[in-house]
């Protein structure tokens, strides 16, 4: 079964239902681990920059801003794509297909090459930036779910509260456990590394988290509930997911799974 197959089949169950409805609706929020900031954590709503169109098909797993340009990966089996998307009109540029047994997930730039993983067939592929021609894969253990990169690492998420910090060869250097006021946040999913802080999406949340790198700790919550009401998809499994950093205007560009909106945003 495939990813969005069983992200559906979570959605129609009557426990998810109830579980999601008090995420998103209860005036008594769940115990913090679970994706609800708790009250003494600082909480700040971004302010709304811009917004630009985004292809309301895209089923976006990463994305990644560099030079001018968006790169973009969307996934599902049979699906999933390598993009260079245009920011202003969000007209795709370039686009490369994955064969129809890989299921697309997070996106990095690092020392000139992108890196894409896949969700359960342990591979990431390494791709030109300029061209967009693959020219190597990594192999890893476990599922792939975000990534970024610092100067020093790649920075990976498998959907546990677990981030794996990998060298250039991908090789495992040290992994850290993310707390939300002690307690485990899990389900990280897409990253973005900016100005020594990691931001993470959580699948199924309308929050971005700010990670402390060195411990794992979130230092402040930002509460994106605005941007998926604006957004009103409706369809499942459109969920608030993709974060990418502009460090020309100090801004984040955010979009998720088959929104048609781009927002960029500041973070105050």
């Amino acid at each position: 079964m495939n990813r969005y197959l069983s992200h559906l089949l979570l959605l129609i169950s009557l426990p998810a239902l109830v579980y999601f409805s008090a995420c998103s609706n209860s005036t008594n929020p769940p115990e913090p681990g679970n994706g609800t900031p708790p009250d003494s954590l600082p909480v700040i709503k971004p302010t709304v920059v811009h917004t630009f169109p985004h292809d309301p098909n895209a089923f976006t797993q990463g994305l990644v801003f560099a030079d001018s340009i968006l790169y973009e990966s969307t996934g599902r089996y049979g699906e999933s794509t390598l993009r260079k998307v245009d920011i202003q009109s969000g007209q795709v540029l370039q686009s490369i297909a994955l064969s129809n047994q890989y299921f697309a997930e997070g996106l990095a730039l690092k020392n000139n090459r992108l890196v894409q993983l896949t969700w359960m067939e342990n591979s990431a592929f390494i791709y030109d930036p300029a061209t967009l021609a693959q020219n190597g894969t990594f192999s890893y253990s476990g599922q792939g779910w975000g990534l970024t990169a610092n100067s020093s690492y790649f920075i990976m998420s498998n959907g546990s509260d677990e981030l794996t910090f990998r060298n250039d060869n991908f090789e495992v250097v040290k992994t850290v456990k993310v707390t939300l006021e002690g307690k485990s946040l899990g389900s990280l999913n897409e990253l973005e590394y900016a100005n020594g802080r990691l931001y993470a999406n959580v699948w199924y949340d309308n929050s971005i988290y700010e990670i402390i790198p060195q411990t794992g700790a979130v230092s402040r919550v930002i509460d994106c509930s605005a941007l998926d009401s604006l957004e009103n998809s409706g369809a499942p499994g459109a969920v608030l997911n993709g974060i990418a950093y502009n460090p020309q205007t100090d801004t984040f560009y955010c979009t998720g799974k088959l929104w048609k909106t781009m927002f960029e945003i500041r973070l105050e």
